[in-house]
Protein backbone atom coordinates (compact mmCIF):
# COMPACT_ATOMS: atom_id res chain seq x y z
CA UNK A 1 0.00 0.00 0.00
CA UNK A 2 1.83 3.11 -1.06
CA UNK A 3 -0.13 6.40 0.01
CA UNK A 4 0.72 10.77 -0.99
CA UNK A 5 -0.32 12.91 1.36
CA UNK A 6 0.86 16.38 1.21
CA UNK A 7 3.92 15.86 -1.34
CA UNK A 8 4.71 12.96 0.96
CA UNK A 9 4.84 9.39 -0.40
CA UNK A 10 5.06 6.56 2.05
CA UNK A 11 5.17 3.23 1.88
CA UNK A 12 3.11 1.02 4.23
CA UNK A 13 3.30 -3.35 4.57
CA UNK A 14 1.72 -5.97 5.99
CA UNK A 15 -1.53 -3.97 6.02
CA UNK A 16 -5.14 -4.77 4.15
CA UNK A 17 -6.20 -1.57 2.72
CA UNK A 18 -9.45 -3.14 2.32
CA UNK A 19 -9.46 -2.21 6.03
CA UNK A 20 -8.69 1.44 6.27
CA UNK A 21 -11.04 3.40 4.36
CA UNK A 22 -10.17 7.02 5.35
CA UNK A 23 -6.49 5.79 3.82
CA UNK A 24 -8.46 4.58 0.58
CA UNK A 25 -8.78 8.32 -1.10
CA UNK A 26 -4.75 8.82 -0.61
CA UNK A 27 -3.75 5.52 -2.16
CA UNK A 28 -1.85 5.78 -5.34
CA UNK A 29 -1.28 3.09 -7.55
CA UNK A 30 2.32 3.06 -8.41
CA UNK A 31 5.30 5.34 -7.56
CA UNK A 32 8.72 5.26 -8.53
CA UNK A 33 11.33 3.72 -5.90
CA UNK A 34 13.00 6.89 -5.79
CA UNK A 35 10.08 8.83 -4.95
CA UNK A 36 9.00 6.84 -1.58
CA UNK A 37 10.10 9.06 1.21
CA UNK A 38 9.58 7.20 4.15
CA UNK A 39 8.19 3.30 4.88
CA UNK A 40 6.37 1.88 7.30
CA UNK A 41 6.00 -2.13 8.17
CA UNK A 42 3.25 -3.53 10.53
CA UNK A 43 4.98 -6.18 11.96
CA UNK A 44 2.75 -9.42 11.76
CA UNK A 45 5.63 -12.48 12.96
CA UNK A 46 7.86 -12.65 16.32
CA UNK A 47 9.21 -15.52 17.68
CA UNK A 48 8.52 -16.28 20.98
CA UNK A 49 10.79 -18.43 22.96
CA UNK A 50 10.25 -19.81 26.69
CA UNK A 51 7.78 -17.05 27.13
CA UNK A 52 10.42 -14.35 25.67
CA UNK A 53 8.69 -12.37 23.03
CA UNK A 54 11.39 -11.61 20.35
CA UNK A 55 11.64 -9.26 17.81
CA UNK A 56 14.49 -9.21 15.05
CA UNK A 57 15.30 -6.01 12.76
CA UNK A 58 17.10 -5.24 10.10
CA UNK A 59 17.67 -1.61 10.68
CA UNK A 60 19.02 0.22 13.58
CA UNK A 61 16.39 1.89 16.20
CA UNK A 62 16.66 5.28 17.48
CA UNK A 63 13.42 5.60 18.52
CA UNK A 64 10.50 3.80 20.81
CA UNK A 65 6.58 4.99 21.15
CA UNK A 66 4.45 3.04 23.22
CA UNK A 67 0.49 2.98 23.40
CA UNK A 68 -0.28 0.54 25.89
CA UNK A 69 0.72 -3.24 24.63
CA UNK A 70 1.32 -1.11 21.11
CA UNK A 71 4.88 -0.11 20.21
CA UNK A 72 6.47 1.34 17.28
CA UNK A 73 10.27 1.08 16.75
CA UNK A 74 11.83 3.99 14.36
CA UNK A 75 15.50 4.65 12.51
CA UNK A 76 17.01 7.70 13.24
CA UNK A 77 16.16 9.52 10.12
CA UNK A 78 12.33 8.64 10.58
CA UNK A 79 12.82 6.84 7.13
CA UNK A 80 11.73 3.46 8.22
CA UNK A 81 9.68 2.51 11.20
CA UNK A 82 8.17 -0.96 12.38
CA UNK A 83 4.55 -0.76 14.26
CA UNK A 84 3.82 -3.96 16.27
CA UNK A 85 0.33 -3.95 17.53
CA UNK A 86 -1.18 -5.86 20.75
CA UNK A 87 -4.75 -4.69 20.91
CA UNK A 88 -6.13 -3.24 17.64
CA UNK A 89 -5.67 -0.72 14.74
CA UNK A 90 -6.63 2.52 16.68
CA UNK A 91 -2.78 2.81 17.46
CA UNK A 92 -1.69 2.25 14.00
CA UNK A 93 -3.54 5.42 12.85
CA UNK A 94 -1.91 7.35 16.35
CA UNK A 95 1.72 5.69 15.01
CA UNK A 96 1.40 6.86 11.48
CA UNK A 97 0.08 10.26 12.44
CA UNK A 98 3.23 10.59 14.22
CA UNK A 99 5.04 9.61 11.94
CA UNK A 100 4.10 11.50 8.68
CA UNK A 101 4.04 14.61 11.49
CA UNK A 102 7.53 14.17 12.20
CA UNK A 103 8.51 14.73 8.78
CA UNK A 104 5.43 17.49 7.34
CA UNK A 105 6.88 19.45 9.91
CA UNK A 106 10.18 19.59 8.91
CA UNK A 107 8.44 20.69 5.38
CA UNK A 108 6.74 23.91 7.16
CA UNK A 109 3.35 21.91 8.13
CA UNK A 110 1.48 22.41 11.35
CA UNK A 111 -0.99 20.10 12.61
CA UNK A 112 -4.36 22.16 14.23
CA UNK A 113 -7.22 20.64 16.12
CA UNK A 114 -9.57 21.66 13.24
CA UNK A 115 -12.07 21.59 10.85
CA UNK A 116 -11.48 23.04 7.11
CA UNK A 117 -14.06 23.93 4.34
CA UNK A 118 -13.32 24.89 0.76
CA UNK A 119 -16.13 27.57 -0.09
CA UNK A 120 -15.20 29.24 -3.89
CA UNK A 121 -11.57 28.09 -3.38
CA UNK A 122 -10.92 29.91 -0.56
CA UNK A 123 -10.75 27.79 3.16
CA UNK A 124 -12.22 28.44 6.36
CA UNK A 125 -10.64 26.64 9.96
CA UNK A 126 -12.97 26.53 12.66
CA UNK A 127 -11.10 25.81 15.90
CA UNK A 128 -11.71 25.18 19.37
CA UNK A 129 -11.64 22.25 21.93
CA UNK A 130 -13.67 19.01 21.09
CA UNK A 131 -17.21 19.52 21.76
CA UNK A 132 -17.35 23.10 20.72
CA UNK A 133 -19.24 22.76 17.31
CA UNK A 134 -16.11 22.64 14.72
CA UNK A 135 -17.97 20.32 12.68
CA UNK A 136 -20.77 21.38 13.28
CA UNK A 137 -20.07 25.01 11.57
CA UNK A 138 -18.48 23.06 8.60
CA UNK A 139 -21.56 21.32 8.21
CA UNK A 140 -23.50 24.57 7.86
CA UNK A 141 -21.69 25.60 5.35
CA UNK A 142 -21.61 22.88 3.25
CA UNK A 143 -25.86 22.82 3.78
CA UNK A 144 -26.37 26.37 3.29
CA UNK A 145 -23.77 27.71 0.82
CA UNK A 146 -22.12 24.08 -0.80
CA UNK A 147 -18.92 24.14 1.00
CA UNK A 148 -16.37 21.20 0.70
CA UNK A 149 -15.51 19.55 4.34
CA UNK A 150 -12.19 18.96 3.64
CA UNK A 151 -11.40 17.85 7.37
CA UNK A 152 -13.86 17.83 10.21
CA UNK A 153 -11.30 17.46 13.61
CA UNK A 154 -7.46 17.15 12.20
CA UNK A 155 -6.30 19.86 9.14
CA UNK A 156 -2.45 20.36 8.22
CA UNK A 157 -1.46 23.81 7.45
CA UNK A 158 1.73 24.15 4.82
CA UNK A 159 3.28 27.60 4.23
CA UNK A 160 4.45 27.51 0.81
CA UNK A 161 5.79 30.68 -1.25
CA UNK A 162 2.50 32.11 -2.48
CA UNK A 163 -0.23 30.98 0.33
CA UNK A 164 -0.72 28.56 3.22
CA UNK A 165 -2.55 25.52 2.48
CA UNK A 166 -4.78 23.22 4.47
CA UNK A 167 -4.78 19.75 3.46
CA UNK A 168 -6.63 16.88 4.06
CA UNK A 169 -5.29 13.76 5.62
CA UNK A 170 -6.22 10.32 6.70
CA UNK A 171 -6.58 11.08 9.84
CA UNK A 172 -10.18 12.97 10.99
CA UNK A 173 -10.72 12.04 14.69
CA UNK A 174 -14.44 11.51 15.57
CA UNK A 175 -15.36 13.03 12.69
CA UNK A 176 -16.55 11.68 9.08
CA UNK A 177 -15.20 13.66 6.85
CA UNK A 178 -11.63 13.46 5.14
CA UNK A 179 -10.78 14.32 1.47
CA UNK A 180 -7.53 14.42 -0.40
CA UNK A 181 -7.53 18.10 -1.37
CA UNK A 182 -6.43 21.32 -0.21
CA UNK A 183 -7.21 25.00 -0.30
CA UNK A 184 -5.84 28.32 0.52
CA UNK A 185 -6.86 29.04 4.06
CA UNK A 186 -8.20 32.42 3.86
CA UNK A 187 -9.01 33.01 7.39
CA UNK A 188 -9.48 30.78 11.22
CA UNK A 189 -12.31 31.19 12.76
CA UNK A 190 -12.36 30.38 16.64
CA UNK A 191 -15.74 28.81 18.22
CA UNK A 192 -17.60 30.03 21.22
CA UNK A 193 -20.59 29.14 22.22
CA UNK A 194 -23.28 32.12 23.25
CA UNK A 195 -26.98 32.47 23.06
CA UNK A 196 -26.06 35.62 19.89
CA UNK A 197 -24.24 35.17 17.20
CA UNK A 198 -21.29 38.34 17.34
CA UNK A 199 -18.00 38.29 15.49
CA UNK A 200 -14.75 39.90 16.01
CA UNK A 201 -11.50 40.05 14.71
CA UNK A 202 -8.00 38.94 17.26
CA UNK A 203 -5.10 40.53 17.15
CA UNK A 204 -1.85 40.48 19.67
CA UNK A 205 -1.43 38.36 22.27
CA UNK A 206 -5.42 37.04 22.29
CA UNK A 207 -4.58 35.79 18.58
CA UNK A 208 -1.72 34.09 19.66
CA UNK A 209 -3.05 32.29 21.87
CA UNK A 210 -6.27 31.07 21.10
CA UNK A 211 -4.74 29.56 17.69
CA UNK A 212 -1.93 27.82 19.98
CA UNK A 213 -4.11 26.09 21.90
CA UNK A 214 -5.24 24.43 19.12
CA UNK A 215 -1.83 23.33 17.55
CA UNK A 216 -0.24 20.16 17.99
CA UNK A 217 3.27 20.65 18.92
CA UNK A 218 5.99 17.79 18.04
CA UNK A 219 7.63 17.42 21.06
CA UNK A 220 9.33 14.24 20.83
CA UNK A 221 11.82 16.07 17.54
CA UNK A 222 14.83 17.70 19.27
CA UNK A 223 14.15 20.38 16.82
CA UNK A 224 10.44 20.05 16.29
CA UNK A 225 9.19 22.71 19.04
CA UNK A 226 11.41 25.29 16.89
CA UNK A 227 10.03 24.66 13.41
CA UNK A 228 6.60 24.61 14.51
CA UNK A 229 6.65 27.89 16.36
CA UNK A 230 8.29 29.73 13.21
CA UNK A 231 5.84 28.08 10.86
CA UNK A 232 2.97 29.50 13.46
CA UNK A 233 4.36 32.72 13.38
CA UNK A 234 4.51 32.93 10.13
CA UNK A 235 0.75 31.94 9.69
CA UNK A 236 -0.83 34.25 12.24
CA UNK A 237 1.57 37.13 10.96
CA UNK A 238 -0.41 36.57 7.34
CA UNK A 239 -4.01 35.01 8.02
CA UNK A 240 -6.85 37.07 10.06
CA UNK A 241 -8.26 35.03 12.94
CA UNK A 242 -12.11 36.07 14.27
CA UNK A 243 -14.00 34.57 17.25
CA UNK A 244 -17.05 33.82 16.50
CA UNK A 245 -19.58 33.38 19.24
CA UNK A 246 -22.57 31.75 18.03
CA UNK A 247 -25.42 29.75 17.84
CA UNK A 248 -25.87 26.82 15.17
CA UNK A 249 -27.62 28.26 12.41
CA UNK A 250 -27.79 29.92 9.53
CA UNK A 251 -27.33 33.43 10.75
CA UNK A 252 -23.95 32.26 12.12
CA UNK A 253 -22.88 31.58 8.57
CA UNK A 254 -24.49 34.60 6.92
CA UNK A 255 -22.09 37.01 9.51
CA UNK A 256 -18.89 35.24 9.13
CA UNK A 257 -19.37 35.45 5.36
CA UNK A 258 -20.15 39.18 5.76
CA UNK A 259 -17.70 39.71 7.76
CA UNK A 260 -14.91 37.53 6.46
CA UNK A 261 -15.38 38.22 2.64
CA UNK A 262 -16.83 41.70 3.00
Amino acid sequence: MIIRVTDLIIEILNIDIKKRDSFLKFQIEESNQNEIYCQINLLRENAVYHGIECFNFKDSIHYVAKVGYNYMFVSKDWKKGTIKLGDGMVCFDMFLLQFFYTHAVQRHMIQLHSSLISTNDRGLMFLGPSGIGKTTQAELWNKYRDALIINGDIVFVQETEDAFLGWGTPWHGSSPYCENTSVPVHAMIVLKQAPENSIRELTGFEKVSEVSNSVFYPRWLENGMELCLETLDHLLSKIPVYELSCRPDEDAVRLVEETVFK
